[in-house]
């Protein structure tokens, strides 16, 4: 059995405003494999960290990161909607996440683009992702994305990066097959959770494939991704999470007396990355 990689969804959202210094650093008080997050471009062209579609959570809520300069969006206050007594907290940039993280743990860039924006702006939003995450070796650092053409851009642009595709709820077994067919060069697919079966692992596994879930919360979702041995599981329970997986290996090296091994797409471990100089 391979042991899954446990990665914290927009870092320990349930403990801190989602994609903030503090939601990352509240994770990494987890032992945590990885973090998630999600790259837009502010108005002046700065790729920040941000999921939602619009500002509402920051008090506006017909705006969209786009509308603001990164000064703009360092000045507004990301925490609040967590929690009144949450400390102010401006806007986070992909820089100063890269800067306080890449050597901390695994890192995982979603890469949002939207119908509003124009396609230079899409592939700005790339390139800038790629130059700061630089040369990467054994996975410390993957970048994914919705948006097949985003990810056929950036393959153009850095064609040893580490790309995954996001499948949408609705795309189905054949929509995965076409993309890795058409599409060899994609590190692996990131499917919802209720998209995981038998036949998805078997496909993935028989093109070596990376196979990661999002979001697995519940314990059924959990238990459903780590006995289908999913390479990466990005839950918003993180330590919940890790408590489960290490009852399940346990409980199956017990039983079947065999090794839990790393995971087939990323067997080196971190701190052997960080060590051998594989991330810059």
């Amino acid at each position: 059995m391979r042991k899954s990689l446990i990665f914290a969804h927009r870092g320990a959202n349930r403990e801190a405003a989602e994609n903030t210094r503090s939601a990352f650093d509240k994770a990494l008080c987890h032992a945590i494999d990885g973090m998630e997050t999600d790259v837009q471009l502010s108005r002046d062209e700065v790729a920040v960290l941000w999921h939602d579609r619009f500002l509402d959570k920051a008090g506006f809520p017909d705006k969209h990161v786009d509308d603001f300069d990164y000064a703009q969006l360092q000045a507004m206050n990301f925490a609040a909607h967590f929690s009144s007594g949450a400390e102010p907290e401006g806007i986070m940039s992909l820089k100063e996440f890269l800067d306080a993280y890449r050597k901390r743990c695994r890192l995982l860039l979603e890469i949002k683009n939207r119908e509003w924006e124009y396609s230079f702006r899409h592939e700005i939003k790339v390139r800038e992702t790629l130059e700061m995450a630089g040369a990467m070796h054994g996975g410390a650092i993957m970048v994914s994305s919705f948006n097949l053409a985003s990810l056929v851009y950036a393959h153009r642009c850095a064609p040893q990066f580490p790309l995954v595709y996001n499948l949408e709820p609705e795309q189905t077994l054949d929509d995965a097959r076409r993309a890795l067919i058409e599409q060899p060069f994609l590190h692996g697919l990131c499917l919802p959770i209720a998209s995981l079966d038998d036949a998805m692992v078997r496909l993935l596994r028989a093109h070596g494939k990376c196979i990661a879930v999002y979001t697995c919360n519940s314990d059924e979702e959990i238990s459903k991704a780590l006995g289908l041995g999913v390479d990466i599981l990005i839950s918003d329970v993180p330590q919940k999470a890790l408590m489960m997986r290490d009852k399940y290996n346990a409980s199956y090296s017990t039983v079947r007396g065999e090794p839990v091994e790393p995971p087939a797409t990323h067997p080196e471990p971190f701190d052997n990355l960080r060590a051998n100089g594989n991330i810059p």
